[in-house]
């Protein structure tokens, strides 16, 4: 359980792939091919800021499969 002093504000690539039911492979491949969120890379490790998980999910939102979904969830 977490308390506001412990809000989390990035996910390494194991939690990335759990919240999105991915593989870790498939983070790496996607980060190769410049797919996915924006992401940093401190020492050597990956870590993705949670405001930029977040805004790539809005981004991804879709009604159809030729149909971009509007921030927010308004047609």
């Amino acid at each position: 359980m977490q308390t506001s002093d412990q809000v989390i504000r990035h996910l390494n690539q194991r939690q990335l792939a759990e919240r999105w039911d991915l593989s870790e492979g498939t983070l790496e491949r996607w980060r190769c091919e410049g797919i996915g969120p924006v992401f940093l890379k401190l020492k050597g490790q990956v870590r993705y800021r949670i405001e930029d998980v977040k805004a790539f999910e809005a981004e991804s939102l879709r009604k159809s499969t030729s149909e971009r979904e509007v921030s927010g969830g308004a047609a």
